[in-house]
Parts: C-alpha cells; structure tokens; sequence
C-alpha cells in the first residue's frame, strides 16, 4: 500500500512538471506568434510610408524595430570580412569559387572594352562613296564588331545550359527551355540584390521583376531593386565621393545579384549591366586600379559567403517577389528564415 501511494505520489509530481512544461513551451509559442503579429503590423506602416516615398521615414520606422523584441533580427546584422584579405585562409572550395566568379567579373570587363573599341572604330569610319552604301557598310560593320560581347555570351550561355541538362538540346526546344531557367533566374537575381542590402543595412525602397510575357518579348529585360541611401548613382558630375562604409555596401549589393544567379544555376545572365554599373562608380570615384581591383574582391568573397549562409530566405525572398509582394512582406519573409546565431 505504500508503495502504491508513493507510486499515485510520484505520478502526481510528474504530471504536475510536465504540464508546468507544457503551459512553458505554449507560453512561449503564444509570445512568439505575438512578436510575429506585432512586427507584420509594424512593416505594413513601413510599406504606407515607402507607397508615399517617404523613403526616410520608412526607414526610421526599420531602425526603430531593428534589434526590438517582435521587431527585426536581420536589418544591417551580417557578419562581414576583413579587408585584409592576404590574412585571410579560406577553404579550397571557397577560393575556387571566388576565383571563378572573379574571372567572369574580368572577363566581362574585357568584352565591355572590345564593345567600346568598336563602337571608336566605327565612328572613325571615313565617309565615302554613296551616303546610303556607307550606313549600310557602318550597319554591317558595327553589327559584326558586336559579336564578341553578344554572340559569344550567347553561345556561353548555351553550353552552360547543356552541361546542366547532361543531356542534347536541340536548337527547336531552346528557346522554351532557356525560357524556362531564364523565368528563375530573375527573381533570384533581384532577390540577391535585395537581400544583402537588407542584411547590411540598406533598406529595399521599391523592385520590379519581369514579367512572363515581358522575358518572352526580350529575354534579357531587366529586372531592378531600389534602395534608400544609393541615390549618389543619378549624380552627373565628373568626379565623386561617397564614404567607404557607402562603397563596402553598394559593392556588395551590386555584385549579390549575379552571384546570387551563379551560386542557384551555375551561371548569370544579369552579370554585365551590374558589373558595368560598378566599374563606372570605381571610376567615377577615380580609385587607383589597385585600390578598385582589391574592393571587388573584398565584395566578392563578403556577398559569396553571406548569401551561402541564408540560402532558404534567398529562395523564399525569390518566391516572395516573383509574385510581387510588397517589400514589407519581403523584408518580414527575410526575417522567418534567416537562421543561425551568425547573420
């Protein structure tokens, strides 16, 4: 008898713990929810402001919440790199992949400056002869001179495709097959640029993906996010200056996303613009060669490892803005997958 009422006593007692845990972890769920509630309600008051373009408050309204219980988590908290990059001893794996992507970066360039020869050379053309033969022979000629940069990206591109496929692809089904990748690889595009602003600080004021029939109509028509604090790109002067905190994090938003396309599908289709955007504000800014050279890498390697770290709110932020969401929503579909004590 003893021992059945120590056993009703024990038994009672542990009821009693595993109810106080129960009522804990829906205590805790509860508060969780509440902070989720609470934070979506406060990035639709950031969305009013952003519809308004009162870009300034909408962000004060995100500092506000950065950091807050039931406020933002991820807002300008990446882990970044050190500049000194020959301190720096990175895996193999990773070197290589920095390598690759530097060498796209550089190739690139190149192309871009044979367009920029042959575009001198043609304007250079002696005038001679019938007015309508030499623009034929000026059509034809600039045509031609374009096959470095346009024919062999394309043709690039193409082998790209049939390594991934492992499989022949006849030209018939190329074009609704590279439709297709194409259709992914835009809203990763963008969703890169997008999320490595967010994470280092750079509030998202506005983006734009392509739609379905506009990729049909031009396959390379070209996506955009706009952010809040990079306005020095509609400058006209000749020279410019941006601090290097502005310069660390447009370099890496501007590089995140081809990166973004390269680290999904193995290749970009949107590197060339975002390349040749930020070798005109390296230039603009008249960085040494030396000085530029070094900051792409910096960029390189800092986007390369933050993106590899938050690869599923990369995916879900792309789902998010291929259907259009407002950038509240996509800041807040930031925040539910962005894991790990290291951001």
């Amino acid at each position: 008898m003893n021992f059945a009422v120590h056993q009703g006593g024990l038994g009672s007692s542990l009821l009693r713990r595993r109810s106080a845990v129960t009522g804990a972890v829906a205590s805790g769920e509860q508060k969780d929810a509440g902070y989720a509630v609470r934070r979506r309600r406060a990035l639709k008051m950031v969305d009013r402001e952003l519809s308004k373009g009162n870009y300034r408050a909408a962000l004060s309204l995100v500092k506000q919440l950065n950091g807050k219980p039931g406020g933002l988590r991820g807002f300008g908290a990446a882990k970044q790199v050190s500049h000194k990059l020959d301190d720096l001893k990175l895996h193999e794996s990773l070197q290589s992949l920095v390598d690759a992507i530097l060498d796209l970066i550089d190739k690139c360039l190149q192309f871009a400056l044979l367009d920029e020869v042959s575009v001198k050379a043609s304007e250079s053309m002696p005038d001679e002869g019938n007015e309508s033969h030499c623009e034929e022979d000026h059509f034809l000629y600039t045509q031609c001179s374009a096959l470095p940069t346009a024919l062999l990206y394309m043709i690039l591109c193409f082998k790209v495709f049939s390594v991934i496929m492992s499989t022949p692809c006849p030209l018939s089904s190329a074009s609704s097959w590279t439709m297709t990748l194409f259709d992914g690889a835009k809203p990763s595009h963008e969703a890169g640029h997008f999320l490595v602003g967010y994470l280092l600080g750079v509030l998202p004021r506005g983006y734009e993906i392509p739609s379905k029939e506009a990729l049909r109509q031009d396959r390379f028509a070209a996506g955009r996010v706009e952010f809040v604090g990079f306005e020095f790109l509609g400058e006209k002067s000749k020279k410019g200056k941006i601090s290097s905190k502005t310069l660390n994090r447009f370099s890496c938003v501007i590089v995140a996303g081809f990166i973004a396309e390269y680290l999904e599908f193995g290749y970009s289709e949107g590197l060339h613009s975002d390349v040749e955007k930020l070798d005109k504000v390296l230039k603009w800014l008249g960085l040494p060669e030396s000085k530029a050279c070094s900051q792409v890498k910096w960029a390189v390697l800092n986007t390369v490892l933050i993106l590899s770290r938050h690869h599923e709110a990369r995916s879900e932020l792309a789902k998010a803005m291929s259907l259009g969401k407002s950038v509240g929503y996509c800041i807040d579909t930031i925040e539910n997958f962005i894991n790990g004590e290291v951001i």
